[in-house]
């Protein structure tokens, strides 16, 4: 159910931002841009989300983000509407303004979808040379003599 949560927002999100800059131009239709939100969406889910950000986190999946939404914006929209507008400019655009609303999305999947990796270790492995000796000045604290020196 948090997968299916996520890809929702992460829809909205991309869906956004495909209207907002594809209707600017008006020849792309809706059925179009759904599709073209649609693709992007679960390729970014499964990629950036899903694969590179556990493992890289939140910088490298933004940035590898960018990319992809550029990528695939740019060759969707050549596929879907044809090059009779600038057709990469868009892309770059949508790509960056996906990728900074990615950057936030990410915090939310470390937070509430993907499996916390932060565990405790199993075993104490040091070596002698990370170990350290705590000194103390007292050298006697139990002896009921030494209280009253300081006194």
């Amino acid at each position: 159910m948090k997968h299916v949560t996520a890809l929702g927002i992460k829809f909205l999100i991309t869906a956004t931002v495909i209207y907002s800059l594809l209707s600017i131009f008006d020849v792309a239709s809706i059925s179009e841009m759904f599709l073209v939100s649609l693709f992007i969406t679960g390729g970014m889910y499964i990629i950036g989300d899903l694969i590179l950000l556990p493992r890289f986190g939140n910088a490298i999946a933004s940035m590898a983000d960018f990319g992809l939404a550029t990528i695939v914006v740019w060759l969707l929209s050549l596929v879907f509407i044809g090059p009779d507008f600038p057709v990469f400019t868009v892309s770059l655009f949508a790509g960056f303004f996906i990728a900074a609303c990615e950057a936030v999305f990410h915090i939310y999947m470390q937070e509430k979808v993907l499996p916390s990796t932060t565990t405790e270790p199993a075993a104490f492995n040091a070596s002698p040379a990370q170990m350290q000796v705590e000194f103390s000045e007292e050298e006697n604290i139990h002896d009921p003599e030494h209280k009253k020196k300081e006194t």
